[in-house]
């Protein structure tokens, strides 16, 4: 093909970032070890410690953020009776796009006695960002999870406000085949004024979900006791085997202190090392 024949599209197409990583974990004489790592493009994962009953997996995007047109995947799965925390290096950016979505799938499998903390830090979107996110988790029926996602528009502590753009994030959760959880969010074009509604945000920025499974009123709660030390607003609720809490602030700091609060209760003050740094 002659360089006058390349079209614009090709050549945008040609410069996105595209990364891969499929993790397999087992357990074996009382210890969490990887069992298959593949890595592609800019996405890589590491493992800060060995030997031990839960295993940490860190993800790392050496490219830096993410903008319209990178595509990525994730597809984890933990084996029966394994233990598994992920996390990231540092929140990811989702740069402003020129109009393709940045894609992002998530695939979790977490077998029988297994459990899986995911536990990245924030997403952070930026002005005239658009990104479609689908998460896949399969549980077997005695598996165990809490799933965090939080997402910050804009770096408020910089002046920066995200005004336009496009998001839109399904999710969807199985226990032993059945569908248990289904949820899909969508905002696209003026963010800013949506989450100034009184009914949407009320002027926040920065929000999370955390799922719990299996969850039920006891662990309602237990988390419902530290509502006075949050910063920000918190709902919960608690049905089908699942719990789930939904966490409001008015920026990344606040959520932040309300998100530890809530993960040291949940996880017995296990929480990855980079979320303080």
């Amino acid at each position: 093909m002659s360089a006058e024949t390349i079209t614009s599209e090709q050549i945008f197409a040609a410069n996105r970032a595209t990364g891969r990583i499929a993790l397999v974990v087992e357990a074996s004489e009382g210890k969490t070890r990887r069992k298959r790592v593949h890595e592609a493009g800019s996405l890589r994962v590491r493992f800060p410690g060995s030997g031990v009953d839960e295993l940490e997996a860190v993800l790392v995007n050496t490219g830096g953020g993410i903008t319209g047109g990178d595509c990525f995947g994730l597809e984890f799965t933990v084996g029966t009776g394994a233990r598994l925390v992920t996390t990231t290096a540092a929140a990811e950016k989702i740069y402003r796009s020129l109009g393709p979505d940045a894609a992002i799938n998530i695939k979790l499998d977490v077998g029988s006695g297994a459990s899986l903390a995911w536990l990245p830090q924030e997403t952070i979107l930026f002005n005239q960002a658009c990104m479609a996110r689908g998460i896949e988790i399969r549980l077997a029926e005695s598996a165990s999870l809490v799933f965090v996602e939080s997402i910050v528009f804009g770096r408020s502590g910089m002046g920066e406000a995200v005004i336009d753009g496009r998001l839109i994030d399904r999710w969807r959760v199985w226990r032993d085949g059945r569908l248990i959880f289904a949820e899909t969010m969508r905002l696209e074009g003026k963010i800013a004024a949506t989450l100034a509604e009184p009914a949407v945000g009320a002027g926040a920025v920065a929000f999370a979900n955390v799922l719990i499974a299996p969850g039920d009123e006891a662990t309602v709660t237990a988390l419902r006791a530290l509502e006075p030390q949050f910063h920000g607003e918190i709902g919960l609720s608690a049905w089908n085997g699942l719990a789930l809490a939904r966490l409001c602030a008015k920026d990344s700091l606040m959520l932040r202190h309300d998100l530890v609060r809530l993960l040291t209760t949940l996880r017995g003050g296990m929480l990855p090392r980079l979320w303080f740094n």
